[in-house]
């Protein structure tokens, strides 16, 4: 069966007015970047079509890499506004009133304030949820103006005005519930739906780079968003130790504000034959199949879907011991090597470490709290959406 188009409404009529057919869940974000925030939303729209669920994604710019993934059943409500105050909140608070979904899913600073605001203007009875998707006391202050504002905002909002609070780690849990003053019960900790059967589908798929062919060097592989919280200089500070010591490459995927500060350190390193970074990839799980460390030297994180997706697919990991995630997902080193914030030469030791034969394989019962239709059904059971299965 062909796959068809999204209806995006409000071009034309909408058709999901009448109380028989309003959406179930509404998932709110500015628009879907290539990040993790957005990933997981996709994920979870895969599958609750799939359960029969009616979803509506409500964003303020129709754009970004993974428009391309959204089910056709999902309807796009473009809300065409930039600004997220002053043209977001009146615009948001007409959808809601018009088609008042059941509930509300809004991810990502300053836009969880936006849909807060909105509900409290527009007085219908759709429950709003806020997905704490970040270490908000760290990622803030290096936000855009207005997000820089968000530790004040959710704690004059959360408490008062969310239906209910999902925080993607304990450690981010902890982290909102020292800035808010919420009590433990009044927060979900689901992690990420990192683990899909598409993922490990496309884990599958053949990979041309001339780097991750039989009998080339191993290579170490970093993926993420080129800013300042992923510290990749750090990673290839540690990958210049490594090279020393033994012929290896890297290779970085991901786009950002840092790439030319990125490329300039490479390159003062002398290390242009041996790393490449590849921009933005759609399928980054070949390469992680195929590589032989996977590497995060973020300084914080929210979670880090890529090191529950390394996992999965049986890739040795090295990541930092930031807040909050990794050491969760890692079961405090259990299942991988975590070494300090920053630490180039401990991370270029961990990596030596694989090299040298040391393993650390993981229990596939620890893998099912990653799965996609388990962490699924935690949030139908969260959003208290009851459906019938097909």
């Amino acid at each position: 069966m062909s796959k068809k188009n999204n209806q995006i409404y409000p071009k034309g009529r909408s058709n999901a007015n009448f109380l028989g057919d309003r959406p179930h869940i509404s998932f709110y974000i500015y628009q879907l970047c290539g990040g993790g925030a957005e990933r997981v939303l996709v994920n979870l729209m895969q599958d609750f079509v799939h359960r029969g669920i009616k979803v509506d994604l409500v964003l303020n710019r129709v754009a970004g890499p993974y428009l391309s993934e959204v089910p056709p059943e999902v309807r796009i409500v473009n809300l065409e506004a930039l600004l997220p105050f002053r043209d977001t909140i009146p615009k948001l608070v007409s959808y809601l009133r018009e088609e008042r979904p059941l509930v509300m899913l809004a991810t990502v600073h300053p836009y969880v304030e936006v849909a807060l605001l909105a509900k409290a203007l527009a007085f219908t009875s759709t429950r709003v949820f806020a997905r704490e998707d970040n270490t908000l006391s760290l990622n803030a202050p290096i936000g855009t103006d207005k997000s820089r504002w968000s530790p004040y905002f959710t704690k004059l909002l959360y408490p008062f005005i969310a239906d209910g609070i999902i925080a993607i780690s304990q450690g981010v849990a902890k982290d909102l519930m020292q800035i808010t003053g919420l009590s433990k019960k009044r927060i979900e900790v689901i992690y990420n739906p990192s683990i899909t059967h598409n993922m490990l589908q496309k884990s599958q798929a053949s990979l041309d780079h001339p780097w991750f062919q039989p009998g080339e060097p191993p290579v170490i592989l970093g993926v993420g968003r080129l800013e300042l919280q992923k510290d990749f200089p750090t990673l290839i500070k540690a990958f210049a130790l490594v090279r020393k010591a033994r012929l290896c490459r890297l290779v970085i995927l991901g786009q950002g504000n840092e790439e030319d500060n990125l490329r300039n350190l490479v390159t003062e390193l002398g290390l242009e034959n041996d790393v490449a970074m590849l921009g933005f990839v759609e399928n980054p799980y070949n390469y992680m199949a195929k590589a032989s460390v996977f590497a995060l030297s973020s300084a914080w994180e929210g979670f880090g879907n890529v090191v529950a997706e390394a996992l999965a697919l049986g890739t040795p990991i090295v990541s930092t011991n930031c807040q909050s995630g990794p050491a969760e997902i890692l079961d405090n080193g259990k299942y991988g090597w975590l070494v300090p914030v920053g630490d180039s030469q401990a991370m270029a030791t961990a990596i030596l470490s694989i090299f040298s034969g040391n393993s650390k394989p993981v229990n596939t019962e620890w893998l099912e709290q990653f799965i996609l239709e388990n962490v699924a059904q935690k949030y139908l059971d969260v959003l208290a959406i009851y459906h019938k299965e097909r």
